[in-house]
């Protein structure tokens, strides 16, 4: 059975800890591309702090909500870009479709939050310090929502 197209509205999620070390993960279908989670939404209707919140744990195994991290850290920067997808995976959305747009939100966790991948998505998992995370980062929006992360958080505490 062929997977329906697509939506092309996402988001990515910067999961870090109160010390700033960031979690990237490896693309099983691109290995050497580090990013942070990302995910399109399920339906139209879905909000996109649902879409972040189911993506986080398909891809990361990390609960957010009742048993899990706090609903409360999972903050919406009410920023959004659009971008060109990628040649090599439009064929995932509707013919014609060349463009996402993408709202970006945070997670924090404790450190030493456990990760349990999904092995069909993605290969490895590295927490390291923001700066750091962000040079590995293949996509140019990613690097720079991770470099944004002391300076959002510094906004959303005061």
């Amino acid at each position: 059975m062929q997977k329906p197209p697509k939506i092309p509205e996402s988001v990515l999620v910067v999961i870090h800890t109160p010390q700033l070390d960031v979690l990237i993960i490896e693309r099983a279908d691109r290995p050497g591309f580090w990013q942070s989670v990302t995910g399109s939404k399920d339906r139209l209707d879905e909000p996109f702090a649902e879409t972040a919140v189911r993506e986080v744990g398909e891809e990361t195994g990390i609960a957010v909500g009742p048993g899990g991290v706090s609903e409360a850290s999972l903050l919406d920067w009410h920023h959004r870009i659009e971008y060109e997808i990628y040649p090599v995976w439009r064929h995932r959305y509707a013919p014609g479709v060349t463009r996402n747009t993408e709202h970006w939100f945070s997670l924090e966790v404790p450190s030493g939050t456990p990760v349990t991948l999904s092995p069909r998505e993605h290969l490895a998992y590295l927490w390291l310090p923001y700066e750091e995370a962000a040079a590995r980062c293949f996509s140019s929006s990613n690097r720079e929502a991770i470099l944004q992360l002391p300076e959002r958080l510094r906004g959303a505490r005061t």
